[in-house]
């Protein structure tokens, strides 16, 4: 039976067995994470911007400059304006009281790193994706037709093939060894595609292989370094 916490992860895999994305293969997790992104900067914006306990988190925590870019393109500049102002305030508050502008060199890099590390979006959305990554393990565990679609992937990027690894510690050896299989075929068979695909894209640079055609190579670098770090590259 689908709940509200295995609808959108059912979701995510049927999506990637459709592949979507212009035929490219893609990490259910990666589209998992980007709802999750896409549903916290809506409400960061909206709903949630004027919550006096949002805001005193998002007043001591701040935001990444991606995040930043990102809410700027939503074309909300009041709501992001309201937060920066009290924002701005608090840090200022915090900052003058502490002696960050005066003597306390020490005290103030301490701070000053601190504020660099921390970011109210990605806070969110990396604790809710934990939840959602132990929610596909339990799934694994008791839906069959989940399995399935696991093993129907085409590609599961590292970044989320380690998440679910470590969602699933705890588990007898026998269970985590076949979840391990189920989850590391399609992101090691999609490595081995990647290594020729970059290769002959490398290739391609060579005057001896300049009349072979791109076959899947031409857009292999973003496609690796999507893989590798979960990431989709910016057009």
């Amino acid at each position: 039976m689908e709940t509200i916490y295995t609808i959108p992860i059912n979701e995510a895999f049927e999506e990637a067995i459709a592949e979507k994305e212009n035929g490219v293969p893609i990490c259910p997790f990666c589209t998992v994470a980007k709802k999750l992104e896409e549903d916290e900067l809506d409400l960061i914006l909206g709903a949630s911007m004027m919550e006096p306990d949002i805001r005193v988190k998002t007043n001591e925590m701040g935001f990444c400059s991606p995040c930043f870019d990102k809410m700027l393109r939503r074309q909300k500049r009041l709501p992001l304006a309201l937060m920066l102002e009290s924002h701005l305030s608090e840090l200022h508050g915090i900052l003058s009281k502490k002696g960050v502008f005066g003597t306390s060199a020490e005290k103030g890099t301490k701070l000053l790193s601190e504020l660099k590390n921390d970011c109210y979006v990605c806070h969110k959305v990396k604790t809710n994706l934990t939840r959602m990554l132990s929610n596909a393990v339990y799934m694994w565990e008791r839906d069959g037709e989940f399995v399935k679609k696991v093993r129907a992937q085409r590609m599961i990027c590292l970044e989320h093939l380690s998440g679910i690894l470590t969602a699933a510690q705890g588990m007898n050896k026998k269970k985590f060894s076949a979840l391990y299989e189920d989850f590391s075929t399609p992101a090691y068979s999609y490595l081995a595609e990647l290594c020729g695909d970059v290769s002959h894209f490398c290739k391609k640079f060579d005057y001896r292989y300049e009349d072979e055609p791109w076959g899947n190579s031409k857009d292999s670098v973003e496609r690796a370094i999507r893989f590798l770090t979960g990431e989709k590259l910016a057009k």
